[in-house]
């Protein structure tokens, strides 16, 4: 019989490439890792994995006995987290991704309120970017992933949190536009954005529809910050999120924010969970939270 042991190790094995790490990773020893591994293999009666001097690597059926061990090991684990969340909210172990366009613009409120809110929450944070999220959240390694909306993925549950509307930040010596002129501002080659792989940049060219991106200048930016600096010193100019001037992210007095005609452009943040976790109780709960540190900023 294939015991969840075995497929633990066997994940292992997948992830490291090695039997020492694995090993290492799974706390125990090499030799008793190998034995379980191979009895896995003459109780499936198919090779696994291949040992070789540089490493391992798993075989075609050892993929695919790792990939639907993963689905089970999956599912387990959501089971037991329903055992453990019976009754409870919000308390023991959460692991929350966030983006990097949000996350230090609502976490220093967000935290806190969590501390008072629900003391019993042992939050864990990873920052990054949303297509990391998302396989991080399939693979079970995240609970819930904060990130714009929407997430076009089968398996995947949302709960809308916000609007974040856009501003357009431009130099401060930049000659006066009317409302109704600013769109035009998005369609110029010096539009700011951040690299690829970040949601906001893919939102930004969604808004300036008519803009060639390979017409752009690439700086390579990773953060709001860096670009706030490039529109400053006349580099250009850009969008910025709501959340990141609230929390005085473009406060320089060499940038000027210009406010969009309504319907603005804006993003959605959300909340974002994979179907099958028992964990609908928790996302509504931090949900709550969530929008009441951004009910102040939207009075």
């Amino acid at each position: 019989m294939i015991s969840l042991r075995q497929l633990r190790y066997l994940e292992a094995l997948e992830r490291t490439r090695h039997f020492g790490r694995a090993a290492e990773t799974c706390a125990i020893t090499q030799p008793a890792l190998s034995m379980q591994i191979r009895e896995l293999e003459e109780h499936l009666g198919v090779a696994l994995v291949e040992r070789r001097r540089d490493g391992v690597r798993l075989t075609a059926a050892g993929e695919e006995v790792a990939a639907r061990g993963k689905a089970i090991l999956l599912a387990v684990g959501d089971i037991e987290a329903a055992a453990a969340a019976h009754g409870r909210v919000l308390e023991g172990r959460l692991r929350l991704g966030i983006i990097p366009s949000v996350a230090p613009f609502l976490l220093p409120r967000l935290l806190p309120a969590l501390r008072r809110s629900h003391p019993k929450l042992e939050l864990s944070l990873r920052e990054s970017q949303t297509d990391l999220l998302i396989a991080e959240l399939m693979a079970g390694e995240l609970d819930v992933a904060m990130l714009s909306l929407p997430v076009e993925h089968a398996d995947c549950a949302s709960l809308p949190l916000f609007d974040d509307a856009f501003l357009l930040a431009v130099p401060a010596d930049a000659r006066d536009l009317p409302e109704t002129d600013r769109q035009e501002l998005l369609n110029r080659d010096d539009l700011l954005l951040l690299e690829d792989g970040h949601c906001l940049r893919d939102q930004a060219l969604k808004v300036c529809a008519s803009l060639d991106p390979r017409r752009l200048r690439s700086y390579g930016a990773t953060s709001l910050t860096t670009i706030v600096q490039l529109v400053a010193n006349g580099q250009g100019v850009t969008l910025l999120p709501e959340l990141f001037v609230e929390a005085d992210g473009a406060a320089d007095p060499r940038v000027r924010l210009l406010r969009f005609p309504d319907p603005a452009p804006k993003r959605e943040v959300g909340l974002v969970w994979r179907r099958s976790a028992p964990r609908r109780a928790d996302v509504e709960a931090l949900a709550s939270v969530v929008r009441a540190c951004r009910a102040p900023a939207a009075a």
